[in-house]
């Protein structure tokens, strides 16, 4: 069996997200990042209104860890659609103070990103699809 004693180092960059989001813009609604225990993962609740569509589920984030494997390099994730039961790939990275994320792999032509603010109680930014579609979103910390 493998063994991974301690979580990848790279996973401390998304320490920012953690807390309660209010989403405003296109889409409205709320987004909860917390640790699972142990530290491997991060979880994100999603409860979101875009259009006329509902989205609620829950995001498991963290690198993939197969068996006889040896950890992924990316921060990868995927989506679980409580509604639907849709399941979406995603890849995270955080530089500075942009956060994108990659739909499907990483360099995918669908991706969002957004710019934290100075105190990181913001992030500001949207989604890009290919073809030019897409939508803006404010994300806004509120616990």
């Amino acid at each position: 069996m493998n063994e991974q004693s301690t979580p990848n180092p790279d996973l401390k960059s998304l320490d920012r997200l953690i807390g309660t989001w209010k989403q405003s813009g296109e889409l409205a609604g709320e987004i909860t990042y917390e640790w699972a225990p142990g530290g491997f993962f991060l979880l994100q609740h999603v409860d979101f209104v875009h259009g006329e569509n509902k989205i609620k589920g829950l995001e498991v984030i963290g690198h993939e860890f197969a068996f006889g494997a040896e950890p992924g390099a990316d921060i990868k994730s995927r989506f679980y659609s409580y509604l639907d039961g849709m399941t979406l790939d995603y890849v995270y990275e955080i530089e500075g103070d942009t956060l994108t994320i990659w739909g499907g792999e990483k360099g995918s032509p669908a991706y969002y990103k957004g710019e934290f603010s100075k105190d990181g109680n913001t992030l500001t930014g949207g989604w890009h699809y290919p073809g030019g579609g897409g939508y803006e979103a404010i994300s806004t910390r509120i616990k």
